[in-house]
């Protein structure tokens, strides 16, 4: 079977929106270590490798609000596509105490050839959607409830934004009258890298955008990952009612 870096969902519907998913699967190219990064299956099968819960959240999400879905088809272990090409942190060598055997002394050709194979092909389609008219872009991802050593994380869900906040501003105070939500801004992380999806397809275009962090325990099984999109989908279009965009 071919390797495909990337999917698309969708790609003829109608509706302004466009949802993203960076880090939907831990897909390991059979071109690199064989299919193999050299990890236990634990470590590949947490959030690490890829954003647990959240490709089916988008997938899910996208036929709601009838609109396309593009989602990168390899771990973000192996390159990580919501980095700059210049991101030293573009191919990780050690993420949340796990040491990748596949990634140390990864040199420029191994790089060079990890973004022909995925990154590029992946950002080629990205780009080509995000120029629809009009197009809102949602990027949807998921984080760990606790990283190892470290506090638990208090929020359900987060909206991280950079400059433009003209739809994450009635998107937060929309999702903030959810009574039973936590939900953090720029949490738990920030909402601006220098080169990243959202800074390379929708800011630097003047595009509506956010990116949408929902905690992963609340999204691992089908159930919770349905219930989310189907919460998501009028929230998102109660905000950019609001938003007047």
């Amino acid at each position: 079977m071919t390797y495909t870096p990337f999917f698309i969902h969708g790609e003829d519907r109608p509706a302004r929106w466009l949802i993203t998913c960076d880090h939907a699967t831990n897909m390991v190219p059979p071109e690199v270590g064989g299919g193999d990064l050299g990890l236990p299956r634990e470590d590949m099968e947490r959030h690490i490798a890829y954003d647990v819960g959240a490709y089916e959240v988008s997938k899910h999400l996208g036929e709601i609000l009838n609109a396309p879905v593009v989602a990168a088809n390899f771990s973000r272990l192996v390159i990580d596509p919501n980095r700059g090409e210049d991101d030293p942190t573009l191919i990780m060598q050690l993420y949340d105490g796990s040491i990748i055997p596949a990634n140390r002394g990864v040199d420029a050709a191994e790089r060079e050839r990890r973004l022909q194979m995925c990154y590029r092909p992946y950002h080629s389609a990205l780009e080509r959607l995000a120029g629809l008219p009009h197009a809102v872009i949602v990027s949807m991802h998921s984080f760990t409830r606790q990283l190892r050593g470290r506090k638990p994380r208090p929020w359900h869900v987060g909206v991280l934004h950079a400059e433009d906040t003209r739809f994450t501003d009635p998107l937060v105070e929309r999702l903030r009258q959810e009574s039973d939500l936590c939900v953090g801004v720029n949490q738990p992380y920030t909402g601006y890298l220098p080169g990243d999806a959202i800074d390379r397809h929708a800011t630097a275009h003047n595009r509506p955008n956010a990116l949408i962090e929902i905690r992963n325990d609340l999204i691992a099984d089908h159930a919770g990952q349905r219930t989310w999109a189907e919460r998501l989908a009028p929230i998102l279009e109660d905000a950019l009612a609001a938003s007047g965009l």
